[in-house]
């Protein structure tokens, strides 16, 4: 077995913790010869429901874990981590707008964001998941200065997760026979999922798929899941969200051969995207290296998504501005 790897999981109380941290113990995230030690974060209320967790963490005997401890303090939980999960947030209910949630869990990303940068590894790989995850990736890191930018991404693996299911369930193929579909912007309703340079096996999407249920019903409805799922269960993704994060910290940390999306820190270079916003572009990582697939050719119906999706995105950063130094 291999040295432990630190990795912290805020909001252990919450589901998507729940969902998420069995499958990190198990070995599912760094292979079955590594040991992993578990950081459990959560807020002094209810910190002690972790417990019952620990417990039943235990009860699992999986060779993989090395140990789990548990705490209310940030800079405890944080220390010497290697990989982070920002999961805990207010989940969004029904009928909760967007920016009363982007207003209640800012706060809780500034906290973070300093105690990640006064204790973690400097090579740190910190996930958001907690919503509205792409500004929050951004408060985070602008309250990180010892870190780097690229030290942080927000989680839009889930949408991209979807789109896939989506267009699998449409033509009658499995998920992994599809390629480069790709959402753009933020973890919302503006999103855009792209079908543009998707591929079934070597053929082109846009040769398969009709172009008006792509327009009318696709991107609707990816857009919309999130809610489609509080309405149907009375409670946000919390399965789907873990799935999707694990999918997300694996592809980052061994690199993927496919383009995946994920929120990284725009510098304005590409496809003109303003800076100094997390915004998901397609994005191809080689031995945790990032980088945005540039140069792909980009229609007017794209632009105009893109740029409803980044609008959104300068909106939630001005409602946050007192937050970001």
């Amino acid at each position: 077995m291999k040295k432990p790897i630190k990795i912290v999981v805020t909001g252990a109380a919450g589901n998507i913790a729940y969902a998420l941290v069995f499958r990190i113990a198990s070995g599912e995230l760094f292979g079955k010869k590594q040991l992993v030690q578990l950081s459990l974060l959560e807020v002094p209320q209810v910190v002690d429901k972790v417990k019952g967790l620990v417990m039943e963490l235990e009860d699992c005997a999986f060779p993989t874990l090395q140990g789990v401890t548990v705490s209310d303090n940030p800079e405890i939980a944080f220390a010497d981590a290697e990989i982070v999960f920002l999961v805990g947030a207010k989940p969004r209910g029904p009928g909760m707008e967007r920016n009363d949630l982007l207003i209640e869990n800012s706060n809780i990303f500034k906290v973070q964001g300093k105690a990640l940068s006064s204790v973690a590894k400097k090579n740190v790989k910190i996930l958001v998941v907690g919503n509205p995850a792409n500004t929050n990736t951004l408060i985070a890191m602008a309250n990180a200065p010892k870190l780097k930018h690229d030290n942080f991404s927000s989680m839009m693996r889930l949408d991209q997760n979807r789109a896939y299911a989506s267009i699998a369930q449409k033509i009658g193929c499995r998920a992994t026979d599809l390629k480069q579909v790709v959402v753009w912007g933020n973890h919302s309703a503006t999103q855009f999922p792209d079908t543009t340079y998707g591929l079934y096996k070597t053929k082109k999407l846009k040769t398969i798929l009709d172009s008006s249920w792509v327009k009318n019903t696709f991107i609707p409805e990816i857009q919309q899941r999130g809610a489609a799922i509080i309405k149907a269960r009375g409670a946000s993704s919390a399965a789907s969200a873990a799935s999707a994060a694990i999918d997300h910290m694996k592809s980052w940390v061994f690199g993927d051969s496919q383009w995946v999306s994920m929120g990284v820190l725009s510098n304005g270079n590409a496809y003109r995207v303003a800076n100094d916003i997390y915004f998901s572009f397609p994005i191809k990582i080689n031995k945790g290296k990032v980088k945005i697939i540039k140069n792909l050719s980009i229609d007017d119906f794209q632009a105009e998504r893109i740029k409803a999706t980044e609008k959104e995105l300068l909106e939630e950063r001005d409602i946050v501005k007192n937050l970001i130094p």
